[in-house]
């Protein structure tokens, strides 16, 4: 459905936000996991078609769309990072409008997305008065009121509170039978319950991407867990990676993500998906690319 070909985009200055970045999707959930600034957003605006890159080829269901954007277009749901809305229309003429753009005209399709995303008793409220968890889900809505094939969502549950972000996941979970969706995010628990695959990206380069379960077998064998005294822990913490500690009474009960046992006494644990991500994250090179692929 998707296939990305050595794609680069290098910026005026001679910094590459993503480099030489290769992958081949079919479709379901892809989660594309990393830190801020390594160039998920990048890449999602030239998947987007809102930038092109400086070398390499994107093409959707066969189509060159760096020649051809149109075709993508016409079948692509897209929320960026940074969603703006106009503050003077209501909710439901603000998703109308976007229909609108999109080659939507059903009104019964608008109301469909506002109760999606939860919005249906605030529908004739304006938008300048929203929350920025409301705006956000506004956002979504608009992203799917077209029935889109190429769903793309760019740190979506920023401003959401917890239950919306449960909400969110299911919607998108719901909607990836048949469709590809692409979910940026830096926080784990965004996709670990919903993506068929992982991408875990690193200063625009693709470290790894795989089934979760085949990023948990990778792992395997990498994590830790002791406890350690405060003393000892002000140690652990600052030359380790530490994936989570807790203060009990009788020391802190530290989590590591290490290739080899860090110290005697720690004993190996079964990893989980954060575990997974700081081991491919910190300690995985090209080689660990090779086995999992």
């Amino acid at each position: 459905m998707l296939s990305i070909q050595s794609v680069s985009k290098r910026f005026a200055g001679g910094n590459y936000g993503v480099k030489d970045f290769s992958l081949e999707l079919k479709g379901g959930v892809l989660g594309l996991l990393g830190p801020n600034g390594a160039g998920k957003t990048t890449l999602m605006q030239m998947l987007a078609t809102i930038t092109q890159p400086t070398a390499g080829t994107i093409h959707f269901q066969g189509t060159d769309i760096l020649k051809n954007p149109e075709p993508l277009r016409r079948k692509l749901g897209y929320l960026p990072q940074d969603f703006g809305v106009y503050d003077n229309l209501t909710a439901i003429e603000f998703l109308s409008y976007f229909a609108a753009l999109k080659g939507v005209h059903s009104r019964a399709r608008v109301l469909e997305m506002l109760e999606l995303v939860n919005l249906q008793t605030v529908a004739k409220r304006n938008v300048g008065a929203f929350s920025g968890g409301m705006k956000q889900r506004l956002g979504i809505a608009q992203a799917l009121i077209n029935h889109p094939d190429l769903v793309i969502v760019d740190e979506p549950t920023a401003g959401l509170d917890p239950e919306e972000r449960v909400r969110f996941r299911n919607i998108l979970s719901e909607i990836g039978f048949g469709k590809l969706v692409i979910l940026s995010t830096h926080i784990v628990s965004d996709i670990e319950s919903i993506a068929t695959e992982i991408a875990v990206v690193r200063q625009g380069s693709l470290v790894v991407c795989a089934t979760p379960e085949r990023l948990l077998q990778q792992a395997a064998g990498t994590v830790w867990e002791a406890v350690v005294s405060s003393e000892h822990f002000d140690t652990v913490r600052t030359s380790l990676k530490v994936s989570n500690a807790v203060r009990k009474s009788d020391g802190v009960h530290v989590r590591m993500v290490h290739p080899e046992r860090p110290f005697v006494g720690a004993v190996g644990a079964e990893p989980n998906l954060e575990d997974a991500y700081l081991y491919f994250m910190n300690f995985a090179g090209q080689e660990s690319l090779r086995k999992v692929a």
